[in-house]
Parts: structure tokens; C-alpha cells; sequence
């Protein structure tokens, strides 16, 4: 699986947000995007996700050397991200079971297994809005890890976490590094600490 960016560009009314980005992102490779509030990092990854529109230039997805249309991308990937809700209206047993019909598991995991690895185990029957803002974090990194998906997006990631929430996200996210691709963006070196190749986006406007 690969990302393939060439000549990417966002502008807002006159202003570059950034532009003339082209960059290849590989499967088994980790990339953290950086720069200061403001600089465009989550916009350029909302664009590498499919959420926005560039203004100018093209990202490819590309699997086994065949690109990927707009209309499938979405199963290869998982995003987690301040922006990204979760179903509030379902117990967390309802929301695994409606999840898990849309993507599929990691092979060798039951829905068991995940809840276990999210540290939920108390929480089975309980209603999503009942859950504490640290709860729902490792429930959408959880959906992300356990989901058999080529990229995973990362935006700010450890937000709402404990010190304890954070080192199971460092621990977690390391199991799935060799076999996606992984995009971080964030300001937290904790965030990105394990990542192969670091962006900055000051160097695109």
C-alpha cells in the first residue's frame, strides 16, 4: 500500500495553506507530520484521508501497483482524530458488533480480545455517552489498532489520555507499524516518538 502525493497544494480564499507537496508514503513506514498550530497539519492529513479536497495536484492510492478510486479508499483505512465521533447512542458491545460488520478484525482477535486490549471489560453493556473523554480516546484508537485496514491516520492522538492511557497507546501502536502505513500529526513528541520520518509542513508554503 502506498500513498503517492504530487505537487499538493490547499489554499483558503488567497492564502497558501501550503503547496507544491510530493511525497510517497510507504506501507511498513511511519511519518509524523509537523509544524506549529496553524501550519496545516491536519488539514494536509484530512487531505491525504480523503476528507478534503486539495486545490491543487492529486493524491494516489495505490495497492499492488494499481490505484485505488475514491469510492473504495475508505476500506483501507482508519482515522482517529478530534473531529472523528463515535455512535453515542450505542452501548459499546453494539458499537463493536456495528464496526466489526463494516471492517474486519485483526485475524487473530475476537471482539473479546479487543475489549480486553482496550481495558473495557466493565464498560461492555454501558452507553457510549456514559463513557469518560479518556474511555472514548481508547475506544477509537481501539477500532483503529484491531481493524484490519492498511493506513491508519492519527490526529493528536493521546488526547484526553492519562499517563497510563498513553503507554498503552505507545505499546499499542507499535504492533501495527510493520504492516501500515502510519501517519501521526501532532505537537507531542510522545505522540510520534516511534516514527521513521518526520514532516514539516514550514517547508511546503
Amino acid at each position: 500500500m502506498q500513498i503517492r502525493v504530487s505537487n499538493l497544494g490547499k489554499k483558503y480564499q488567497r492564502e497558501w495553506i501550503f503547496r507544491n507537496f510530493s511525497f510517497t508514503f510507504d506501507e511498513g513506514h511511519s511519518y509524523a507530520l509537523l509544524g506549529p498550530n496553524g501550519s496545516g497539519k491536519t488539514t494536509l492529513m484530512q487531505i491525504l484521508s480523503g476528507l478534503l479536497p486539495p486545490t491543487r495536484g492529486k493524491v494516489e492510492y495505490v495497492v499492488n501497483d494499481k490505484s485505488l478510486s475514491e469510492e473504495v479508499f475508505y476500506q483501507y483505512q482508519s482515522i482517529v482524530a478530534p473531529y472523528q465521533e463515535v455512535i453515542e447512542e450505542f452501548t459499546l458491545q453494539e458499537l463493536l458488533d456495528f464496526h466489526f460488520s463494516l471492517k474486519q478484525p485483526l485475524p487473530t482477535l475476537s471482539t473479546e480480545d479487543i475489549i480486553k486490549a482496550m481495558y473495557l471489560e466493565q464498560a461492555r453493556h454501558k452507553y457510549i455517552r456514559q463513557f469518560s473523554s479518556g474511555m472514548k480516546q481508547r475506544l477509537k484508537l481501539g477500532l483503529a489498532f484491531y481493524s484490519r485496514s492498511a493506513l491508519l491516520f492519527l490526529d493528536e492522538p493521546c488526547s484526553n489520555l492519562d499517563a497510563k492511557g498513553i503507554q498503552w497507546y505507545q505499546q499499542e501502536v507499535r504492533k501495527v507499524l510493520p504492516e501500515r502505513v502510519v501517519i501521526v500529526c501532532s505537537n507531542q513528541p510522545y505522540e510520534y516518538e516511534y516514527v521513521q520520518q518526520k514532516v514539516d509542513i514550514e517547508q511546503y508554503k
